[in-house]
């Protein structure tokens, strides 16, 4: 999330974070930073922070979360396709992290956006996958 007038944004921002500024999207304690209520944490269950950009380990405790619970893989998902989960996967590939990308659980603002990804990126940094894979591996 943001704080308010997203002064964590430079002043001359140029592609997806223009937009956020100027529509003034993600702000700290508002609907669109809020996590959805069929989603809402569990006390237990440990959340990383920090996320002001598009990868989710970019200015995110996220790395150290995943390292301190001994954690290998990450398993993907969220909108955008080609921006935020791309950046994240790349990332999570270059930590060391076996990455799988769920192909059914990703949104893109095109499906050109989305095909793109999938064809030319997602096999490059992950194991592409569709969910019901990730739960039949889970279960066993």
């Amino acid at each position: 999330s943001f704080d308010v007038g997203h002064h964590e944004i430079g002043k001359n921002p140029y592609g997806i974070l223009a937009g956020i500024k100027q529509d003034s999207l993600f702000k700290a304690g508002e609907w669109g930073s809020a996590i959805c209520d069929t989603m809402k944490p569990a006390d237990s269950d440990i959340i990383c922070k920090g996320k002001n950009g598009l990868c989710g380990f970019k200015s995110t405790n996220l790395d150290f979360l995943l390292r301190q619970n001994a954690i290998k893989n990450v398993v993907l998902a969220g909108f955008l396709t080609n921006c935020c989960v791309e950046s994240t996967m790349r990332t999570a590939y270059e930590n060391g992290y076996h990455v799988y990308t769920l192909k059914d659980c990703c949104a893109a603002t095109s499906m050109s956006g989305q095909e793109a990804a999938f064809e030319h990126n997602f096999g490059m940094f992950s194991e592409p996958k569709v969910s019901t894979e990730i739960l039949d591996a889970l279960k066993a």
